[in-house]
């Protein structure tokens, strides 16, 4: 039985290396590829994928968000994330999403491959050391509005814009940034995004 396969990455040449080496394997067969979030679940409902392989950063979409959206429209298509971005908290947030599996891009071509037919076939596939890292480091502190607050601010964007953008006042803005400052222990905004971020949890 062949497997169909979606593949998700803004990176075209990565996504082309990654359609040629799974498309060596016999039983495997990529019928889509798409360069954004946004497209992935048009895409699954015209090619009716088994599996679907997502990067977590992309343009319109990113990756974990995809995956909620693909499970909802297509519970039948399996999602596994193939990253760049090894960290705990993209883990247990794609997990929690609905993904089936979590790789990063420098697995081997063969351990893919075998990857795809596991999380095809109904089990959960995960790098084991990110795993045992998703451990140690546990969930998020952070509040769903405090961690939209902070990906908000970890550009430097000012107060103001932010409160606007996400229409807050300036004093609640200040409040969830003071209190994911406090979490992170952090000393400022931006050191407080960049600990979230390398952990995942942005």
């Amino acid at each position: 039985m062949t497997i169909r396969l979606l593949l998700a990455d803004d990176q075209a040449l990565v996504r082309g290396a990654l359609a040629a080496l799974l498309d060596l394997e016999p039983d495997l067969d990529v019928v889509a590829e798409v360069g954004r979030g946004d497209e992935v679940v048009a895409a699954a409902v015209e090619h009716c994928p088994d599996v679907a392989l997502l990067d977590v950063e992309m343009p319109g979409l990113e990756g974990i968000s995809a995956t909620a959206a693909l499970r909802e429209a297509m519970p039948s298509t399996r999602v596994l994330i193939v990253t760049t971005f090894g960290r705990p908290g993209y883990l247990r947030r794609a997990l929690q999403a609905g993904a089936s599996g979590f790789v990063v891009k420098d697995t081997p071509a063969r351990q893919l491959a075998d990857a795809v037919r596991r999380v095809h076939a109904g089990l959960r596939v995960v790098d084991p050391t990110l795993a045992a890292d998703s451990l140690v480091s546990g969930e998020s502190p952070l509040t769903e509005r405090e961690t939209e607050v902070l990906r908000a601010a970890r550009d430097g964007a000012p107060v103001a814009s932010i409160a606007a953008a996400l229409f807050l006042s300036a004093g609640t803005v200040r409040n969830h940034l003071s209190s994911a400052i406090g979490k992170t222990g952090a000393g400022t905004r931006t050191e407080a995004a960049r600990i979230a971020d390398a952990n995942g949890w942005l």
